[in-house]
C-alpha cells in the first residue's frame, strides 16, 4: 500500500499543475451509461476482488487507470474530456476540484448504505455533508518507535525533541508532514494559516534539527524495527504495520498532541459519461462486505464502520499502524490546502533545511 505523503505534500504544487493542465485522451464511453465504468484511482487502493465482484453483480465492465498524485489527477480532469466516471481524490484535493467545477454534486437520494460510514468521515471539514465525496480508505500521520531503543513509552511529538535520542530520530522528508510535528508540539493546529504561528512551527523544527539522524520518507520503518533508529515521524500503512507486526517492541501511536488524518474518497467526475454506472459503483462499495476487502485484500483501513467486523484478518484491524484506535483520533486534524499561507510554509522550510 502506498504511503500517503501526497495527502500532505501535494498542495505544494497543486495550484500550478491544476492551472497548467495537460493533454488527456478521452476514455471510451458507452451509450446509456450502463455497460461501462471508467475509474481513475490511486494504485493499489481498489483490490481486484472489488472490481471483479462489481462486474459480476452488475454486468458493467470496469476499466481502471492509476495516478501517482492528486495533482496528476486534477490536471487530467482540468484538461477536459477525460472520459472518467469515478475518481479518487484525497481530502485536500476535494475542495480544489470543487472550486474548478471538476466534480458532480452527489445525489444522496440515489445512495444506499451511506449510514455505514464511520462518524469521523461524515460531514468532514473539507466537504460539507459529503456533497462531493464518499470516503473509501483512510490513514494517519503519527509516530513509530522502538521501546527497546527509547527505554520508555513514547506519548507525543515532544519525544522527537528529546536530546536523549539524538542521532536516532527521523522526521518525514516532506514539508507539510514535518510541520505537523513542528506545529502541534507548540500547541498549534497543523492546519494553521497564520504567519506568526507558522513561524513558531519553523523555529521548533530549526531547534529540533541538530537532534535528527535525518529527514526520511523511505526506510524509516525498517530502521526503527531494527533499532538503528529509536523514533520516527511516520505514515500509517503497510511499512509501519509490517514493522509493528515483526517486532513486539515496535509501536505506532497517534501523538497526544493530535497527529493528522487523511482519506481517499470516491467522487463522480463532472459530466461523467456513465453516471448511472457511477452510482452503482458507489452503492456497491458502500456495502460492508465489499468495503472489508479494502483491508483484507488491500491492507488499507476502510472508512466503512460496518465493514470492520467482517474483515477476515482481524489482526489488521487491531494493528494501530493500519487502524488507529478511535480514542486516539479525537484531536487529529485533516490536512487541507493552506491556500496563500503555503508561501509561509515554503519560506520556513527553506530555512529549516538550510539550518
Amino acid at each position: 500500500m502506498k504511503s500517503k505523503a501526497l495527502a500532505a505534500v501535494g498542495v505544494t504544487v497543486v495550484a500550478a499543475l491544476a492551472l497548467a493542465g495537460c493533454s488527456a485522451g478521452s476514455g471510451s464511453t458507452s451509450s446509456g451509461g450502463s455497460t461501462k465504468l471508467h475509474i481513475y484511482a490511486w494504485s493499489g487502493e481498489i483490490p481486484d476482488s472489488v472490481i471483479k465482484g462489481f462486474e459480476k453483480e452488475t454486468g458493467i465492465t470496469v476499466s481502471v487507470d492509476n495516478f501517482d498524485s492528486n495533482e496528476t489527477m486534477i490536471s487530467k480532469l482540468a484538461a477536459g474530456n477525460s472520459g472518467y466516471d469515478i475518481v479518487e481524490p484525497s481530502q485536500y484535493a476535494v475542495p480544489l476540484m470543487v472550486q474548478r467545477d471538476l466534480l458532480a454534486k452527489i445525489d444522496k437520494s440515489k445512495l444506499t448504505g451511506f449510514d455505514n460510514i464511520a462518524e469521523k468521515f461524515v460531514n468532514p471539514s473539507f466537504d460539507k455533508d459529503n456533497e462531493h465525496s464518499i470516503p473509501w480508505v483512510w490513514g494517519t500521520t503519527g509516530i513509530l518507535y522502538n521501546e527497546d531503543c527509547t527505554g520508555a513509552k513514547v506519548t507525543g511529538w515532544k519525544d522527537l525533541w528529546n536530546p536523549k535520542y539524538k542521532g536516532k530520530i527521523y522526521m518525514l522528508d516532506n514539508m507539510l508532514s514535518a510541520y505537523i510535528g513542528g506545529m502541534q508540539v507548540e500547541g498549534l493546529k497543523a492546519t494553521s494559516t497564520k504567519k506568526s504561528e507558522i513561524e513558531e512551527g519553523t523555529q521548533a523544527l530549526i531547534e529540533q534539527k541538530p537532534l535528527l539522524a535525518g529527514y526520511n520518507s523511505d526506510n524509516y520503518a525498517d530502521l526503527v524495527a531494527t533499532g538503528d533508529a529509536c523514533i520516527a515521524e511516520a505514515y500509517s500503512g503497510s511499512a509501519s504495520a509490517k514493522a509493528v507486526a515483526s517486532n513486539p517492541s515496535v509501536h505506532y501511536i497517534i501523538p497526544e498532541e493530535g497527529g493528522t488524518l487523511w482519506t481517499d474518497s470516491f467522487s463522480i467526475a463532472k459530466n461523467a459519461p456513465n453516471e448511472d454506472a457511477a452510482y452503482k459503483w458507489l452503492n456497491y462499495t458502500l456495502q460492508p462486505e465489499v468495503a472489508a476487502l479494502a483491508t483484507d485484500d488491500g491492507a488499507s483501513a476502510s472508512a466503512n464502520e460496518a465493514a470492520l467486523k467482517l474483515v477476515k484478518d482481524q489482526t489488521q484491524v487491531t494493528n494501530p499502524a493500519i487502524y488507529a484506535p478511535a480514542d486516539s483520533l479525537k484531536k487529529s486534524e485533516f490536512i487541507v490546502d493552506p491556500g496563500d499561507a503555503l508561501a509561509y510554509y515554503q519560506d520556513g522550510w527553506t530555512r529549516v533545511r538550510a539550518s
